[in-house]
Order: C-alpha cells, then structure tokens, then sequence
C-alpha cells in the first residue's frame, strides 16, 4: 500500500468507467503496460481537499472468474490488494448485470465505493432507484452520477476519501458450496474468494487445486451441475433479487427508439456502410489535406534551408534522415491519428460503436474475430498507424494478433500514392484496380489461415449495448489528444532513431554497397533493376518514399522510359507488400510484442518477393 491514497475504477465495459477516471484526473494521464501482460492501464493523479489520489482506470470486464487476459489481471490486482479503496462503476439502467460483478468484488473485502452511472437514462426507462436501501443493502455508500455531464464527480472522491466501508453483502451459495468453501478456507487458510475461485476454476496446479477439484466432482455428482454453474447461478438469482429490491418501475413516456434501425440487418448495414466510408473518406481526404500543408511548411522552412547549408561530412545525411522522418511523422500523426481518434472518440461517446460491432459481428467470424475487428480494417485505408492502435478495442490478444497482421497488409494511403502514382499514371486503371483484387485475395486467404493456427482461446462475443447521447466536444477532442500523445512519444523516437541509422548507411556507402549487391538478385528473382530493389528500402520510413526514391535513382519522373509496364507493376504490388513503413512497425511492437512485429515484417517481406516472383513468371 502506497504512502497516497490509491483507488481503482473497476467495473463492465461500457459504463461510463473510463469517461469518469477522465472528468477526475484532467490530461495528466499515464497509459502503461502492467507488468508481465500486454493489457494497458490508465493512471491518473488527482489533488483532491489538499490530498493527493491516484486512480487506475482497469479494464472493463463482466466477471472476475474468467480466463482472459484482462480477467485474470483485474483478479491479480484484487488478489494482492494493489488499491486501497475500489470505485466500482455500474450502469442504472442495466442494474441487475452490474450487481453480478459487484458482489464477486465483495468477495474480496476491499473497501469500495459504488457508484451509479447514467441516472439520467435511467429515468428515461422509468427506473428508480432507492439509493438510501441499496446503500443498507451492500454496505458501502452508493454516489449516482451522470459522467456524460460531469455530474456529482466530487462526491465520488468524498465517499473515497472518508473511509468507505467494506461491502458485507454476501451471496447465500448452496450449501454443498458453503460446505466447500468453508472446508478449503479452513485446511488452506485462504479467503472465501480464493476458495470459490478454486472451485470455479483454480489458478495453479497444486495441492488447494487437487482438493477443490474433488470436492466439484462431489458437487457436480449431487446437483447434476458443475459447480461454476452453481455458483454463477447462485449469483444471479441474487443479484435479481437485489435488483428488484432496490428499483422501481414506472412507465416511460413513449419515444422513437433509433435502435430498431441501428441494430437490425435492413437498414442498419447500409447505414454501417455509409458510416465506415465516411469515416474513411473523412480520416483520407482532410489528413490527405493537412498532410499536404505540413510536408509543403517543412520542405519550405526546414528541408530547403538545411540542405542550403551545406553541412560537411556526416552531419548532412544524418540531418536530412531526421528532418524527413520529421516530416513523416508528423505528417501522419496531426493529420491522420488526430483526426481518426476525433472520430473514433465521437463514435465511442455516441454509443454506435457497439451497434457497428453487433451488425459486423457474423462476417468477421471467419477471420477469427468478432464485430469490433471491422473498425481498425476499415480504418488500415487511412493510414496503418491509427488503425493499429484501435486494435486494442479487441477483446483477446488473439483477435488483436490477427486484426494487426490484417491491417499492415491493407493499402493505406500511401500505398494508394504508389498504386496511382505508378501503375495507374503509366500502365491503367484497370491495372491499379488489379493490384487492389490482389491483396483483398492475400488478405482474405492470410486472414483464414490465422483464424485456425493463432494461438489463443477465442471467445464468444458479450457486448453491452451503449445509450446513444450526443457526445461532449470537451471530452472527445480530450480523449483524442491522449490517445495522440501515445503515438508521439512512442512512435515517433523509434522512427527518428531509425533515421539516424539509415542516415548514416547513406554516408559511409551501404547502400551504393547494397544496390550493386541486390542487383544480380532482384533481377533474377523479381526482374527489377538494382536502383528499383534500392528505392523499395526506402519505404520502410514512408511507402510513398519509395516512389519518390524511384524517381530520384531513375534519374527521371518519366518512370515508364527506364521501366516497362511488367516491371512497374511488379514494383508497385512488392511494394504494397512489402514490409510495414517504421511508424507502423513501432506501434506493432507498442500494441502486440516485438516477437510479432518481427514476425509480421519477415511474412510481408517474403509474402512480397513471393507474389512478385510469380508475377515475374506469369507476366513475362
């Protein structure tokens, strides 16, 4: 227990959880790995009556006895006590759901406060709730709020300040379970929590897990029933129970339910459609835009005044490579992750991104994920980086795995810049479109195979359906600029360090050295010229560098005049292929590992020399 007072947020997703750890910490907001997992934690500050509060924002989640990696975690934490005090968040409106994952928190005895989110839509269901009963009821004060309105936040960091009392309620089990319970916190010397966890499903393989899987087998004999299906029932029962005890009904005043056409197949997938091409058109057309403006203000007041200085020796190099990975950057991340995190924090905050999930929830099914896998495919036409850093919307790292390797593969923009720039520019639209067709096949076909050999349990999709309300502007270009900042002190230094290197290759002649070694090889295998294979290399900072870097070689933007058409088609599928630029890598080894970020980049390479080899055979 840390000398400050520290309190953890835990509740389901999509209660409004995050929103409120928001509203109380402000921008100083540190997003993290816990140690050991890939799961991210929020952590935040707050100076609160002269004390200092630290909150930690932990992953939704709608039970503590499961196997996931987010379950097991938020277990691990309780387990250990790591918070002094819990600020379990449910939802009003779905009271009865939320009891489920407070009385296993009570199992725990940890003091906790309880708050009530989203009153005001509960009012517009005709839900009230006796706040004074419940209170009676669990044992720890109960705080409503509003978070989409910032309303009564200061109560939550009173009832967490003034020694909340451990919740007493408890759920009478069966007495074969109590009979368990008893017997293995007894002979162990366990909590009551740790021995039902044994029961449902031991943590590790030793002596307390022998005896509670003998005493389920004696259970299940009696009952008919697993004993992880008795306590889960045991639960419900009493968490409905509760539920009516403390809610009352009356009837709503009649209103239009935008649902029946959200969640239905007609009209809610044409209207899905609609809103992922606007997305796309909006993410690609206004980065484009920005984009457009920041290379054209670096190039005039960064890039031409440093080359005019003539810089001797290797300061040149290594300050050009820094001041386009500059450029690169920063032409990504404004432009294109600011504006992709607005709209994903609008969608977020408007509750239409769990109806997004529900429609495309079949179809992504045989890719190995559920619904949430369509928004960062969708959003790989924009740029990879922020829709590698969606992948985290996913639920398991195994849905995440294979939504990462996807989306490097999918034609970001600039790889759009090369399809147009050389295939459609100087062989045809049909053949742009072709290259299209070819990695929509890769993708397909990549995309079955990881569904049956990534390792990972993959698990059946429970998914709280969010209200629809209007967004808060303050919150959305808040959660926008956190999420930014991400990609600015994580991407962007593995990308200038990155450059540095490859400045100083360039000086001391590695890659002359490489291109007359690569020679022989690319015209072999790919029947490209050397100065083609070398131009690929410098795709790795941006794909449209490789274009650029083409051109430059080639000595002349007349590309078809040094090319034929095979060639130039080969080149532009290799390069689409091809290995992932260093931003998209670095936030590859952010979201899924370094060991898959290696991975993925050595499948690109080779599955690009494959398809481009064969295209060499076919077309020549």
């Amino acid at each position: 227990m840390s000398g400050r007072l520290s309190c953890a947020l835990i509740g389901n997703p999509s209660v409004g959880k995050s929103l409120i750890f928001n509203h109380l910490t402000g921008l100083g907001v540190e997003v993290s790995n816990y140690p050991g997992t890939t799961v991210d934690l929020m952590r935040g500050n707050v100076c609160y009556e002269r004390e200092m509060i630290e909150l930690v924002d932990l992953p939704g989640i709608y039970s503590l006895e499961g196997e996931s990696e987010e379950e097991t975690l938020v277990r691990g934490i309780l387990k250990r006590k790591e918070a002094d005090i819990l600020i379990a968040v449910l939802d009003t409106t779905h009271l009865e759901r939320n009891l489920y994952l407070l009385l296993q928190i009570a199992e725990y005895k940890i003091p906790t406060v309880v708050v009530l989110n989203m009153v005001d839509e509960a009012a517009k269901f005709g839900i009230e709730i006796d706040y004074t009963l419940l209170t009676n009821l669990i044992g720890s004060p109960v705080i409503p709020t509003i978070a989409s309105e910032g309303k009564n936040m200061e109560a939550i960091l009173n009832a967490a300040r003034g020694n909340p009392g451990i919740p007493f309620i408890s759920v009478p089990y069966d007495h074969h379970v109590e009979a368990a319970v008893r017997s293995l916190s007894k002979v162990y010397s366990i909590e009551r929590s740790a021995a039902l966890q044994a029961l449902v499903r031991p943590e590790e393989m030793d002596d307390l897990a022998e005896s509670a899987q003998g005493l389920a087998t004696e259970i299940e004999q009696r009952h008919n029933m697993t004993a992880h299906q008795i306590i889960a029932t045991n639960r419900h029962n009493y968490a409905r129970s509760l539920g009516e005890q403390v809610t009352k009904r009356r009837t709503p005043p009649p209103r239009f339910d935008l649902d029946t056409l959200l969640t239905r197949t007609f009209p809610g997938i044409p209207i899905l459609i609609a809103v992922i091409i606007s997305i796309l058109l909006l993410v690609f057309t206004a980065g484009a835009f920005f984009e457009e403006i920041i290379v054209d203000l670096f190039n005039t007041f960064a890039i031409e005044p440093f080359l005019a200085l003539n810089l001797p020796g290797i300061a040149a190099p290594i300050g050009g490579s820094i001041l386009i990975a500059l450029q690169a950057g920063l032409g990504i991340a404004f432009p294109y992750v600011f504006i992709f995190y607005l709209v994903i924090s609008i969608i977020e905050d408007s509750g239409y991104l769990t109806r997004a999930a529900f429609l495309a929830d079949r179809s992504m099914h045989r890719f190995g994920m559920h619904g949430q896998g369509i928004i960062p495919m969708v959003l790989g036409f924009g740029c990879s980086v922020p829709a590698l850093m969606s992948v985290r919307l996913l639920a398991t790292r195994r849905e995440r795995i294979i939504a990462a390797v996807l989306v490097t593969m999918i034609p970001c923009s600039a790889r759009t810049v090369v399809i147009s720039g050389i295939v459609a520019s100087f062989i045809g639209l049909a053949a742009a479109f072709s290259v299209y067709g070819i990695v929509f096949l890769l993708v397909l076909v990549t995309g079955i195979v990881l569904s049956r050999i990534t390792p990972g349990q993959q698990f059946g999709m429970i998914l709280e359906m969010s209200a629809l309300r209007m967004p808060q502007p303050k919150m959305v270009v808040k959660k926008a600029w956190m999420r930014l900042s991400e990609f600015l002190f994580i991407a962007m230094p593995l990308l200038l360090v990155s450059s540095v290197f490859l400045g100083i290759f360039e000086y001391f002649g590695l890659v002359s050295a490489f291109q007359d070694l690569i020679t022989p090889y690319s015209e072999a295998v790919l029947g490209l010229p050397g100065f083609a294979a070398t131009a690929l290399l410098f795709g790795i900072l941006r794909k449209e560098m490789a274009f650029e870097t083409l051109a430059v070689l080639a000595g002349t933007a007349d590309l078809g005049s040094v090319m034929t058409s095979v060639q130039l088609y080969i080149f532009a599928v290799v390069c689409v292929l091809f290995i992932p630029c260093i931003s998209t890598i670095a936030v590859l080894i952010k979201e899924i590992g370094r060991k898959w970020a290696i991975l993925i980049s050595l499948y690109t390479v080779l599955l690009g020399i494959v398809v481009g080899a064969l295209l060499k055979i076919g077309m020549t």
